[in-house]
């Protein structure tokens, strides 16, 4: 593919699209944005995206798609609850680094994910050949799996959430791009951009709080 041909389907994807997709797409944007900034606002302006790409691919009949996006909505409001949440002291739940436990949990979410993705595409894909000769299927899966954990890292506030997100942005813009879904493809891209944004955003937050209780520690000991 040619730069004239890039442009000319890019062009022909943004004409092709409808007013609530980059309603959606817009709001998908803006979640990311507030994600990076560790604000609450990340999860109403995520539900608006899912909320509309949930009736997308209900009328288009990408009943997986629809899928994702649904548990991302259940996920969303989650994650509101769990950010809205206060300690002892009536200040927010900080970012912080995942422990082994939040790991171990998270790899087996992800392998539990993949396997399940695949029976279900199994399932309902079993006689398209055509379908299973290229490597979209096991590539949708991988990104779908990493995308479901790194949602509920988000939702812990833990750092690592953005090595998932970073992992599946870069493997869905080739995706989408072969596909031959390039406005899609370059939202992944300022999804990716974002993202490595998001994670040295909350490394900083992380140690922060590290230096706050540190801090706090040795005045005890000092009044102790």
């Amino acid at each position: 593919m040619n730069f004239h041909e890039f442009f000319q389907l890019l062009y022909q994807n943004i004409v092709d699209s409808s007013w609530i997709e980059i309603i959606a797409a817009a709001f998908g944007l803006l979640s990311v944005w507030y994600a990076k900034k560790a604000n609450i606002l990340v999860y109403p302006t995520g539900i608006v995206s899912v909320l509309l790409y949930v009736y997308i691919c209900f009328n288009a009949q990408l009943y997986a798609d629809m899928g994702i996006n649904a548990y991302y909505f259940i996920f969303s409001v989650y994650g509101w609850i769990i950010w809205s949440r206060r300690d002892e002291n009536k200040e927010e739940i900080p970012v912080t680094w995942s422990g082994r436990k939040t790991w171990l949990i998270s790899i087996g979410v992800m392998i539990v994910s993949i396997i399940v993705i695949q029976i279900l595409l199994h399932i309902f894909k079993a006689d398209d050949k055509q379908y299973w000769s290229t490597i979209v299927p096991y590539t949708d899966t991988f990104t779908t799996a990493v995308f479901i954990v790194g949602m509920w890292q988000m939702a812990m506030k833990k750092v690592e959430n953005w090595i998932f997100w970073i992992v599946a942005d870069v493997v869905s813009v080739p995706l989408y791009f072969y596909k031959h879904l390039v406005f899609t493809s370059l939202q992944y891209l300022v999804f990716l951009v974002l993202a490595v944004m998001g994670y040295m955003e909350w490394v900083k937050l992380a140690r922060e709080h590290q230096n706050k209780v540190a801090a706090k520690a040795e005045e005890a000991e000092v009044y102790a």
